[in-house]
């Protein structure tokens, strides 16, 4: 089991975000993203918006 992220740098958005967030483990890793998602995007907390999330996962450590 490797390395998880999400890099919101691969998302465009108004706010030009440049968040990474990483864990061990897929679901960790969506329900870290879709709090930041609502936090600081505006989006809502729905079965769409963590599909969308799951589809953005990559495996290993994000680029500098």
């Amino acid at each position: 089991m490797g390395r998880k992220f999400i890099d919101c740098r691969e998302v465009p958005s108004e706010t030009n975000c440049s968040l990474t967030i990483s864990a061990d483990s897929e679901a960790e890793l969506i329900n870290a993203a879709a709090q930041h998602a609502v936090a600081v995007h505006g989006h809502q907390d729905s079965p769409e918006l963590r599909s969308q999330l799951k589809q953005a996962i990559r495996e290993g450590t994000p680029p500098a």
